[in-house]
């Protein structure tokens, strides 16, 4: 349970999305039915790349120890 960031449910995550609006949401935590998805950051205000370069390399460490690509998961091709 995020104490430092904003809390969102998915409902109103995916609402946000379809809007298109993306880009206006701060980050936060992402919870479906009180459990956590995941956290959502806007890397809008990083010109730098620093903000995405740290969370891909966090990304990649907890890949390594845990969780399965989506498309063993589906079973099928995930189109990228």
């Amino acid at each position: 349970m995020a104490t430092l960031i904003p809390e969102y449910n998915w409902t109103d995550f995916l609402k946000v999305q379809k809007l298109g609006q993306l880009h206006r949401l701060k980050s936060g935590e992402v919870n479906f039915n009180g459990m956590y998805l995941f956290t959502f950051v806007n890397g809008g205000v990083d010109a730098s790349g620093f903000l995405r370069l740290q969370t891909e390399y966090k990304c990649q460490t907890a890949n390594a120890v845990s969780g399965e690509p989506l498309d063993q998961i589906l079973k099928q091709e995930v189109l990228t």
